[in-house]
């Protein structure tokens, strides 16, 4: 049985030409090593270390036997396998998509979960989408009108202009210039070896 904490994981894909692609969840990406679609990389001293299912399994064995506290596991029968962190397409060559697409999930991410009126950062159950001027005064749904916001400020700001409710935005919302679900704050120390593939806001936004 898997370990309900390591299926929360995140894992980062390659295409077949080490650049970064998307991200997806632990089921799938295990799915797509079981399958041969899929191998695991690793960085070790500064080189890149390649691993099939087979040979993943065998080195998770020797991993578990010292385990760090970066590192999650999966219960197999009679093993445990790492979560891998890097998983690259052995055939997928496409290119990563330049044109970054208006949605939801794009806009959530452009703000990093962030409330762009008081800062906090929520759940997504927590938050919403506001149009900075109101639909009602006609704004646009765009890009450079629309930003994350928690429930209470969206209450708060109700039908009127930041201006106008007293809220000021913490930035000017801006179409991001590439997919901003490949450009994330890696504060979580599993996920370090992303800063090889993607930009992390996490290190820009203390430069």
């Amino acid at each position: 049985m898997a370990d309900g904490s390591a299926l929360q994981c995140s894992v980062l894909v390659l295409n077949r030409y080490y650049m970064a692609i998307r991200i997806i969840n632990v089921r799938r990406a295990m799915t797509l090593l079981y399958r041969g679609c899929a191998e695991v990389i690793t960085i070790e001293d500064g080189n890149y270390a390649n691993y099939d299912f087979d040979a993943w399994c065998e080195l998770s064995q020797l991993l578990s036997l010292e385990k760090q506290p970066e590192e999650d596991y999966l219960q197999a029968v009679g093993f445990e396998i790492q979560v891998p962190r890097i998983v690259r397409l052995t055939r997928f060559d496409r290119m990563p998509k330049t044109t970054v697409r208006f949605n939801r999930k794009n806009l959530f991410a452009r703000d990093d979960h962030q409330c762009q009126y008081c800062g906090e950062k929520r759940p997504l159950s927590q938050l919403s989408l506001d149009h900075v001027v109101p639909r009602s005064l006609g704004g646009r749904t765009t890009w450079e009108n629309i930003v994350c916001c928690c429930k209470q400020c969206n209450a708060r700001k109700g039908g009127r202009t930041p201006a106008q409710a007293g809220m000021k935005l913490l930035s000017t919302p801006r179409k991001p210039r590439e997919n901003p679900a490949m450009a994330i704050s890696i504060d979580d120390p599993r996920y370090a070896s992303w800063r090889t593939f993607v930009r992390d806001t996490s290190k820009s936004a203390t430069a």
